[in-house]
């Protein structure tokens, strides 16, 4: 036999956008979704540099058989501008992950990395309502899991990024998601938290930093990690070390794919 069974002339195309790209899980993850699901479809990795999107964009989204894009690292909020539609997530955060082609032609976005990050947390059978969360990073990923989590309605949720202006909207965000949770913008501390959440590209692939200055974390102190890969980040290897429950980066994605895949295969 001189040919593979998974992929023909009617495949459908689907895309993960990055800059870099090479950290990603996707393309086997969701290939695999959709292969089990039945689907005549493969996700393939992109790597579009920062400064080529805007020109690459409009000429990738004529490929005809092409079906959907996933947005990762530095593109979930500069996507938002080629959806011509959004759904509710997308809407309330500001940012898209995933672009699907309508049957009528047109694009629409929604976001995903928050509902997969409460998902991951709710599979482990972890709580978040009541909590003290520490929350750092709030880019496209970082600002719907704080949607997310404000909707499990913690007790404080303690917000940093390095951008003051995007810090005060994803916190005004939350405060209309929550009124009763305690809202507050500094730099990241983990003293009186429950939960440390890392949604900031600190400690991707070689990157040995930590998103914050610490040696030692409390024994108590349940820490999450957006990133994939490594699927042993720096921050997740000091709280392992230090007797922390850790949620990692691939149990979030999980939590996404299934959604994603609903949501692609809803609009074909």
């Amino acid at each position: 036999m001189d040919q593979v069974d998974f992929l023909n002339g009617k495949t459908r195309l689907f895309g993960i956008v990055g800059d870099p790209i090479e950290q990603v899980r996707s393309p086997e993850m969701i290939t695999w979704e959709m292969q089990q699901r039945g689907m005549n479809a493969v996700l393939v990795p992109l790597h579009v540099r920062d400064c080529d999107f805007d020109e690459v964009m409009p000429q990738l989204l004529r490929v005809h058989n092409l079906d959907g894009l996933v947005f990762t690292i530095p593109f979930k909020a500069k996507a938002l501008s080629f959806a011509q539609a959004l759904g509710p997530q997308a809407r309330q955060v500001g940012a898209i992950n995933a672009l699907a082609r309508h049957p009528q032609g047109h694009w629409i976005g929604e976001i995903f990395d928050g509902l997969g990050c409460v998902e991951a947390f709710r599979q482990r059978g972890l709580a978040l309502r009541d909590k003290r969360v520490q929350l750092i990073g709030l880019g496209g990923a970082g600002a719907a899991i704080a949607a997310a989590v404000a909707a499990e309605h913690p007790a404080l949720l303690q917000l940093f990024d390095l951008n003051d202006e995007r810090s005060e909207q994803v916190a005004k965000r939350v405060r209309s998601i929550s009124p009763a949770t305690q809202v507050v913008v500094a730099a990241p501390n983990v003293q009186d938290v429950d939960v440390l959440m890392n949604a900031s590209p600190v400690g991707m692939l070689s990157d040995a930093r930590l998103p914050l200055d610490v040696t030692d974390l409390p024994a108590s102190m349940v820490v999450f990690d957006a990133i994939v890969k490594p699927e042993q980040t720096p921050l997740l290897q000091l709280a392992e070390a230090c007797g922390c429950t850790v949620v990692r980066g691939r149990e979030m994605m999980r939590g996404q794919i299934a959604r994603m895949v609903d949501y692609f295969n809803r609009q074909a």
